[in-house]
């Protein structure tokens, strides 16, 4: 209890640096980590901060998936919510997932041992192309708890997971770090590929309830994970807001003007096409946290939007 409070919301002290972030009225649009593809390998107990990298050298050759990480796959650990037991010798579950739109996929294997992900062609799994496990129906609801990164994640992201848990079994999973401890509890849902951030047991099931229907909650939205930049996926929020869209494909950023701190973005919105102009902040607020030291929370807001 002791390690938990190190991050408790409570603190009021030195904050924690979700807890901070939440105080400073940080903006989650535009945060999420870009990934367009998912290898989920199950690796029950407790994580060190190095686990995931620990687990890859077991299991992959060097250099195996580096072509796939360029390429947008995202390699994460899972584990089963609540007690983090590791029997030896059990099967392991494993996901691939693509998270393109239009062609999103979800697949399963078990494995009696981590050798034998070296046969996965995970190059194909970034490239979109299935066929390497058994079809799940998903989504899946993976919920950041690895709390040895930074405990905000456990402390916030563990009354998420058990709160989607009861209502959602079978279907929720604790994650490795998915980038962007501020924003704790953090919920991926693959294969959508949309994160949310800031996340209380109740916003979290309402996100829940709509990827269940094939839609996007636009509140606590960081972003589509698959969108080819911050940028595109600020445009693409601020659209929905504007149109009311809430399904997964029905607002999508095709293309971006490359730039610096401001870039047209053109995103379809159902029926029309949109140009909208986005700016970076680069600094919107900041303060000093217990757990990250200081925290800069930075920001973009829109300049112009027009039907084209």
């Amino acid at each position: 209890m002791a390690e938990a409070g190190i991050c408790s919301p409570g603190r009021t002290a030195v904050p924690a640096c979700a807890a901070l972030t939440r105080e400073l009225g940080g903006e989650p649009a535009g945060t999420a980590a870009r990934m367009t593809s998912w290898l989920l390998i199950e690796q029950p107990g407790s994580w060190a901060p190095d686990a995931l990298e620990d687990v890859l050298a077991e299991a992959l050759p060097a250099g195996q998936l580096d072509a796939a990480r360029d390429a947008g796959l995202r390699p994460l650990l899972i584990r089963k919510p609540g007690r983090h037991a590791r029997v030896p010798g059990a099967p392991r579950a494993v996901y691939v997932a693509s998270g393109r739109p239009g062609h999103r996929w979800l697949e399963r294997l078990d494995v009696a041992d981590l050798g034998e992900l070296a046969h996965l062609d995970l190059e194909a799994v970034a490239a979109g192309r299935r066929g390497h496990g058994e079809p799940v129906s998903g989504p899946l609801f993976l919920v950041c708890t690895h709390g040895s990164k930074d405990m905000c994640c456990a402390v916030f992201g563990r009354p998420v997971v058990t709160g989607l848990a009861q209502n959602h079994p079978g279907q929720v999973w604790e994650v490795s770090h998915v980038g962007g401890d501020r924003w704790a509890g953090n919920l991926l849902t693959v294969p959508d590929g949309y994160l949310h951030g800031s996340l209380a047991v109740t916003e979290a099931e309402l996100v829940a309830k709509e990827a269940l229907s094939g839609n996007v909650r636009l509140e606590h939205l960081r972003g589509r994970t698959s969108a080819e930049s911050p940028w595109a996926q600020f445009a693409e929020i601020e659209i929905r807001g504007r149109t009311g869209l809430r399904g997964l494909d029905a607002v999508l950023a095709t293309d971006e003007e490359p730039g610096g701190d401001v870039r047209k973005v053109l995103v379809t919105g159902g029926a029309r096409r949109y140009e909208v102009v986005v700016r970076r902040l680069p600094s919107i607020a900041s303060g000093h946290s217990r757990c990250s030291a200081r925290v800069v929370l930075a920001g973009f807001e829109v300049e112009s939007v027009r039907e084209v």
